[in-house]
């Protein structure tokens, strides 16, 4: 399956933009690049100025990282950075890709930078007999460290990091452009598939998404790691989503021994009340235990 292209509409300068802001004389396209199925529905980010491309996030396959390239050079501009939102391969694995033989910073938190290094050789012995030779052989790592609320610049724009700590990974940021109502949140919030929660950090990632919806203007335009941009309404949804989760597991698991078949039926039913699509189910079952033991060592 070919990897998808989206093209979304412009946006529009914020009119109340940060203390010494960048404020771009033209808002900024930003296109949404959608992996496949098969790849997990991965999301990466083109945001195009005048002087070229700046990237968030690179896919997780070889094809997607392959096509996300084509798409860059087909713009006919220079590749200008990468900025990594979490430590998740979906995110991070086409980098290399995309960047060979091109000397492009590659952008990331301490914190999500280290998670990267740290769970690099993990996640390929876990995915890689999963997806064969559509793992990349190689990786690149972040070349370029930024602290939280830090600015980088690239096309004339100031792009800024907000980290958030662990929240749906073990550490998670979200990047915004000063002067454009736009938040690139990677899996802070999923969009019409259900949620990896594998990493069962719950509590922590719902207190993420009240600061998120906290720091963010009522018309901002959320464009996630998996399903269709949308408004700050996407935070409400994915908390609802969270919450039933733990309530269920509470009750199906109140002393985290992990779920049968059946719990994890009953489970995924649950949600689906709340996401109805089918999209990324295998992700509930996937990371059910964990949340499991996580609510047990503190159900607060």
């Amino acid at each position: 399956m070919r990897t998808s292209i989206v093209v979304l509409s412009s946006l529009v300068a914020c009119s109340e933009p940060r203390s010494i802001p960048s404020i771009p004389t033209a808002a900024p396209r930003i296109e949404q690049v959608a992996s496949p199925a098969e790849g997990i529905f991965a999301n990466a980010y083109l945001i195009e100025t005048p002087d070229g491309v700046v990237l968030i996030d690179a896919t997780l396959r070889v094809s997607d990282a392959r096509a996300l390239r084509a798409r860059i050079s087909a713009l006919g501009k220079p590749l200008l950075g990468v900025l990594l939102t979490h430590g998740h391969p979906d995110h991070y694995n086409g980098v290399a890709i995309v960047t060979a033989d091109l000397d492009v910073a590659v952008v990331a938190t301490g914190e999500v930078d280290r998670v990267i290094r740290t769970d690099d050789a993990a996640k390929e012995q876990l995915w890689k007999p999963m997806f064969g030779a559509e793992w990349p052989e190689r990786r690149a790592f972040p070349n370029r460290i930024v602290g939280d609320d830090q600015a980088v610049r690239l096309g004339g724009l100031d792009f800024r990091v907000h980290g958030l700590g662990p929240a749906e990974s073990h550490a998670d940021s979200y990047w915004t452009i000063d002067g454009v109502p736009a938040a690139f949140v990677g899996d802070l919030v999923f969009s019409g598939t259900q949620s990896f929660i594998t990493d069962a950090h719950t509590a922590a990632w719902l207190r993420a998404l009240d600061a998120l919806e906290h720091a963010l203007p009522a018309g901002a335009t959320l464009y996630p790691g998996h399903g269709k941009p949308g408004g700050v309404a996407l935070i409400a949804t994915e908390r609802r989503y969270l919450e039933r989760l733990r309530t269920e597991i509470q009750r199906l698991s109140p002393s985290g021994a992990p779920l049968d078949d059946a719990a994890r039926a009953t489970l995924l039913a649950a949600l689906k009340q709340i996401e109805p699509s089918s999209a990324l189910e295998f992700l509930v079952g996937l990371g059910a235990d964990a949340v499991a033991r996580e609510i047990a060592a503190d159900p607060r």
